[in-house]
C-alpha cells in the first residue's frame, strides 16, 4: 500500500498500537503547534520503524507538550531495504542533502567510510540519524535505516560481508554507460560506494578494481560533484537491479 503523502507523519520512538496514548517530544509538540499550526483533534500519523503506521488525533497540545491518542493502523510494517550505502562524509550541508536523499531513495544502512581524500575526518552521528528520521517523515517509508560509526576504507573490504556484490562508482572505468554492468547485478544483494571530493586515491582504486566482489562502473562524461554522484548513482542502481524494478 502507497503512502498518504496528504497527512503529516511523525516519527515517535514508543511501541504504537491501537488505543495507545503517545507523548510527542517538547521538539514535536512545538513543530505541530507553532510550524504545522495543527489544533486539537487533528489527524496525523505516526510511525516508529518497528509497528507499521497508525492513524492518530492530538488530544491535547501546547507548546511544549502533544498527547495523540492512537485509533487504527494504516499501513502494516515493512521490511528493511537491503541496500547498503557506503559513502565519504562531506561538508556539512551537502553532507545532510546526501544523507536525505540516500534514505529517500532506498538505503537500508548508511556507512560513513573514511578514504585518504576524506576531508571530513569526524561525523556526528545524531545529526545524520536527525537527516535519516526528518527524510523518513517526508519520503514515506516505514523502516528507518541505520547509520554506521566511521570505517576506514581498507577496514571495509577487508571485512566484507559474504554475498554482497559492490558497486564502485569508479571515474576511470571505460565507456560512459554504467546500465549494462549495474543490470547484470540484478536480483543481487547489494551496496554502492561513493567517494570524495578528491575522488579516491589510485591505490584506492587499485584495491577496489583488485577484488572480486568489485563492479567499477562510470557515471557519464562528465566530472560530477560528490553529492550528484551520489544521487545519480543510486537512481541508476535501484533503477537497473533495484527495488524501482517492476516484480518479473
Amino acid at each position: 500500500m502507497r503512502a498518504n503523502y496528504k497527512m503529516q507523519r511523525l516519527y515517535v520512538t514508543c511501541d504504537l498500537g491501537a488505543g495507545f496514548t503517545v507523548e510527542a517530544t517538547r521538539e514535536q509538540a512545538h513543530y505541530l503547534a507553532n510550524v504545522l499550526r495543527m489544533r486539537e483533534g487533528a489527524e496525523l500519523l505516526l510511525f516508529n520503524g518497528r509497528d507499521g503506521e497508525w492513524r492518530a488525533a492530538i488530544t491535547a497540545l501546547s507548546k511544549k507538550s502533544a498527547q495523540l491518542s492512537v485509533a487504527e493502523m494504516a499501513r502494516a510494517q515493512t521490511p528493511y531495504p537491503d541496500l547498503l550505502y557506503c559513502f565519504a562524509p562531506l561538508k556539512q550541508g551537502r553532507l545532510d542533502y546526501l544523507v536525505q536523499k540516500a534514505v529517500e531513495m532506498g538505503a537500508g544502512v548508511l556507512q560513513p567510510v573514511l578514504t585518504q581524500h576524506t576531508q571530513v575526518p569526524k561525523l556526528g552521528l545524531p545529526r545524520l540519524q536527525a537527516n535519516v528520521i526528518e527524510a523518513a517523515e517526508q519520503c514515506g517509508i516505514l523502516s528507518i535505516p541505520s547509520v554506521r560509526e566511521p570505517v576506514k576504507l581498507e577496514r571495509l573490504l577487508a571485512e566484507w560481508e559474504a554475498g554482497r556484490r559492490l558497486v564502485f562508482c569508479d571515474e576511470d572505468a571505460p565507456g560512459n554507460n554504467p546500465l549494462p554492468a549495474v543490470s547484470r547485478l540484478a536480483g543481487e544483494r547489494l551496496a554502492l560506494l561513493v567517494g570524495p571530493e578528491g575522488g579516491f586515491s589510485e591505490a584506492e582504486r587499485q584495491l577496489l578494481r583488485s577484488l572480486p566482489f568489485v563492479t567499477p562502473v562510470p557515471l557519464g562524461p562528465r566530472i560530477l560533484r560528490a553529492d550528484t554522484a551520489a544521487v545519480a548513482a543510486m537512481a541508476i542502481l535501484q533503477a537497473a537491479a533495484g527495488d524501482w524494478r517492476d516484480e518479473a
